[in-house]
Order: C-alpha cells, then sequence, then structure tokens
C-alpha cells in the first residue's frame, strides 16, 4: 500500500540520525516491520541504501537500537537468498557476529535472529555465516540462562547444519552436540523443538556424525520425548531417530535395543497425519538393514500399525512411505512375506497402484512393494485374491509363488481346486514362450491332465453360455 502511493523507505533514513534514541529506534522498527511485510518492501528497503548505516549503528548505538537495527536485517534477510545476499554484502554479519558477544540478552537474541535468517537459504550464505565466526558465539548462546536466547541459537545451528556435512561438521567441531544433547529433558517445549532438529540435521550427512550424536547419550532419553504434549517435539524426535537409524545395520540395532521400535510403533498408533511420516520411514530403514531387524520390527507388531497408517491415510506422500515400509519388511524371506500378508494390504497395495487418482509416486512405490513381498510370499489366502484382480505385470508374480508352493504342498493343491484358483489360472490368456505362460504350464504340471481339461471344458461351456444369452444380431456378429 505505501509503495502504491510513492512511499519511499529514504523519507525514514533522516529520522534515524535524529538525535533523540527514541525517534531513531522508532524509525529502524517501522522499516523493520514495513520490510518484514514482503519483499517488495524489503527490497525497496536495499535500494534506498539505508542496510550501510544500519550496520554502523549496530557497533555505535545503544542495546534498544541494536535490536532495532537487527531487526530490520533480519526482516530483509528472510524473503529470498537475493535478499540475504544483499545483507551480507553490506557488511552485516561482521556487526552481527559481534552482536552475539553483547552484554544484553536482547541483542544477542536479535543477532542469532538475523543470522539464522541469512544462514537458512542455501549453503553459500551459510558458509558466509561460518566464516565470519558465528558458530563457536551461537554455541556460547545456547549455553545462556535466557531461553529465548537459546532457542534461536538452537534454530541457527540447526540453519546452518543442513546445508552439507560439512557444514555440520563445522557445527560439531564447535561442541554443538554436547550441549544440544543436555537440553533434550529441557521442559521448554519450543527449545526442545530446535533441540531435535538441530540434531537431525547433524546426523542425517553421515555415520560418523550420526554416531557423534548416538555417543553424546541422546538414548534411551530420547524415546521419552515421543510421549511429549507437544506433536512438534515428537514429531522432530522421531526424526532425529529416523536420521540415525537410516545409516548402519548397526546404529539401527542400537535403536532397537533400547527399545526405540517398539516406542517408535506406540508413537505412530497416538498421531495422524504427517506428524506420521518420520516414524513410517524409520520403520523401514530398519527394516531394510537385515533380516533380523526386520523380524525385530514384525515381532514389536510393526506391520499392523503400518497397515492402519495405509488404510487411515488420504495423503499420497504418507501412503506411499507406508508401501515402502511394508515392501522392506517383507522383502527378506517367506516368513517376513507371510507377516506383512496376513496384514491384509497385499489387496490395498494393489488397488493404489491400479487407481488413476493415484500420484505417480505412491503407484511406483506400491507396484514395488507387491512385487518384492509377492516375490518372496507362499501364503495362498493372501495370492488367491489376487489372482482376480491383478494386472498381467503383478499376475505373473501370483503364479509364479504358486506354482512353487503347489508343487511341494498336496494339501495346498486341493484347496487351490475346491476355491476355484485352478480353474482362473486356465482361465489366462498368455502370450505363448511368456514367464506367465511357463509358469501356468509349471501349475497345470502339478495336477493329473484330465483335472486341467476338465475345467477347461468349463471354462468354455461357460463362455458358450454366455454367448447363447446375447441376442441373435449379436450372434450373428461373432
Amino acid at each position: 500500500i505505501q509503495l502504491e502511493v510513492g512511499f519511499r523507505p529514504q523519507s525514514l533514513e533522516p529520522l534515524l540520525l535524529d538525535v533523540v534514541p527514541t525517534i531513531q529506534q522508532t524509525a529502524a522498527l517501522a522499516l523493520g516491520r514495513l520490510a518484514s511485510y514482503n519483499d517488495d518492501l524489503a527490497e525497496a528497503v536495499v535500494k534506498g541504501e539505508i542496510l550501510p548505516q544500519l550496520v554502523y549503528s549496530l557497533a555505535e548505538q545503544n542495546r534498544f537500537y541494536k535490536k532495532a537495527a537487527a531487526f530490520v536485517l533480519r526482516a530483509v534477510a528472510k524473503h529470498s537468498p537475493q535478499l540475504a545476499q544483499a545483507v551480507v554484502d553490506c557488511g552485516a554479519l561482521d556487526a552481527l557476529v559481534v552482536s552475539l558477544e553483547d552484554f544484553d540478552p536482547g541483542v544477542k537474541e536479535a543477532a542469532a535472529w538475523a543470522l539464522d535468517y541469512i544462514a537458512c537459504h542455501n549453503g553459500e550464505l551459510s558458509q558466509a555465516v561460518v566464516d565470519a565466526g558465528a558458530v563457536p558465539l551461537l554455541v556460547l548462546c545456547i549455553q545462556e540462562p535466557e531461553l529465548a536466547v537459546k532457542r534461536i541459537a538452537a534454530s541457527a545451528l540447526n540453519d546452518i547444519a543442513k546445508h552439507s556435512p560439512e557444514l555440520a561438521q563445522t557445527v560439531v567441531d564447535a561442541g554443538a552436540i554436547a550441549h544440544l544433547a543436555q537440553m533434550i529433558l529441557n521442559p521448554d517445549a519450543k527449545l526442545k523443538r530446535q533441540v531435535f532438529s538441530a540434531l537431525s540435521q547433524i546426523s542425517k550427512h553421515s555415520v560418523d556424525l550420526a554416531e557423534m550424536v548416538v555417543e553424546a547419550e541422546v538414548f534411551p532419553a530420547v524415546l521419552t520425548s515421543l510421549k511429549d504434549p507437544d506433536e512438534h517435539v515428537r514429531k522432530n524426535a522421531t526424526t532425529l531417530i529416523r536420521e540415525i537409524a537410516k545409516h548402519t545395520p548397526e546404529l539401527s540395532q542400537m535403536i532397537v535395543n533400547a527399545g526405540g521400535v517398539a516406542a517408535v510403533i506406540d508413537y505412530l498408533g497416538d498421531s495422524r497425519g504427517n506428524v506420521r511420516l518420520s516414524g513410517i520411514m524409520m520403520l523401514g530403514y530398519v527394516a531394510a538393514h537385515s533380516e533380523n531387524l526386520a523380524m525385530a520390527v514384525i515381532v514389536s507388531k510393526g506391520v499392523p500399525q503400518l497397515a492402519i497408517c495405509l488404510a487411515e491415510e488420504t495423503e499420497d506422500h504418507i501412503r506411499s512411505a507406508t508401501a515402502w515400509a511394508l515392501g522392506q519388511i517383507g522383502r527378506h524371506s517367506p516368513e517376513h512375506a507371510r507377516a506383512v500378508a496376513m496384514a491384509n494390504v497385499l489387496p490395498r497395495l494393489l488397488a493404489f497402484y491400479m487407481d488413476a487418482q493415484s500420484s505417480d509416486d505412491l503407484q511406483a512405490k506400491a507396484k514395488k512393494a507387491l512385487k518384492s513381498i509377492l516375490q518372496k510370499c507362499t501364503y495362498v489366502p493372501a495370492l488367491e485374491p489376487l489372482l482376480h484382480e491383478a494386472p498381467s505385470n503383478i499376475l505373473k508374480h501370483v503364479i509364479c509363488q504358486f506354482s512353487k508352493v503347489l508343487l511341494h504342498d498336496s494339501k495346498a493343491r486341493r484347496l487351490f481346486v475346491t476355491s476355484g484358483g485352478l480353474k482362473k489360472v486356465q482361465e489366462i490368456k498368455a502370450e505363448p514362450g511368456s514367464l506367465l505362460q511357463e509358469y501356468i504350464n509349471s501349475i497345470n504340471n502339478c495336477f493329473p491332465e484330465e483335472i486341467c481339461s476338465y475345467l477347461c471344458f468349463l471354462f468354455a461351456l461357460e463362455q458358450l453360455s454366455c454367448f447363447q444369452t446375447l441376442p441373435s444380431n449379436q450372434q450373428e456378429c461373432f
């Protein structure tokens, strides 16, 4: 609105130099609020060449003006990497880093906010913050008694560490992990959100960094936070567990031994929507590492809970993650596949794959999970419904498994005939010489030839019956 009526930020510049300190502070606060409103106003502040004056004042003025000046820099930097770079180019980083050592906690907080908004955009800006010497001082800030300073310092470390392993290592080298780990059980929910997020961003990059977080004895303390009243604390704690579990079987085994799998499964039962995502993925990562770890998820009743998530959730990205996790559990052996199949998830996965409304990612994940599970599944009651519904590219895996089971199991052969499974196989039209035709032949070879011939005869009769019910003119067309 102000831009439309010809407002120019330069009109406030004389007030920034006023002899009355209150007027200076109010003018800076007004600039900050304008710049915070949208990126057009923030860009107008940059073009008005006011930032150098604010940066100079950070070193010269009183604490009230310093807070207001840092607020303006933060308000400009938050909108985009380009505007954050403009703040860096005007020499703000050195002045903000010096402000982190100010006696007044409010000045420290305001400076940390500005540095956080600069660092959050990309690795280059984060590296500039690191090169200015901010990280050691931010680590000191998380040791301050004021909660507000702790929160924003932890947030800034989080946004620096997230971009690359090198930046995360810089945060670690400054001793951040030990101090962050000490605050896991702090009663302040907002602080714990930032602490778990920062530890997650450090852990995600490499095995070594994840092991450093574990060595800070975050377990089993982190599991307590899965019952925290604050939803974001629970979500960020689960994300930390996920980022650690994904790296190696040894780290996943440590989480299992600490009771982490059972705790995450309980968390999934108490949650809904996006907050479930990290827990679902964590179970998938654990199960992916080895048969034993996948069995630990099964024994802890993870499969029924994932089946509930698959049924309850409506967002495709959550369904995709759940399908992926179930595939990681069921792909190891017939025992694993049976546990997944008994949860009745195969028909639902097939429905997601065949639904045109499903996203491409959900269709791909559901298809891959189905194939992974079916290639190990020998549980006939779960396979039979797919005979009647699956398309040919999935059906060949179902028929393949039947050919393996029926060859050695006489009871399964009897049930296959009485349930109509063998009759359905005779109805399948496969390309001569294809894998599907080979599997069908293998199944037929498990039974006396006269049974297969009789079922083919019944199928022909059914087709003839359908033909005879057609009107005479349609019969003539045939």
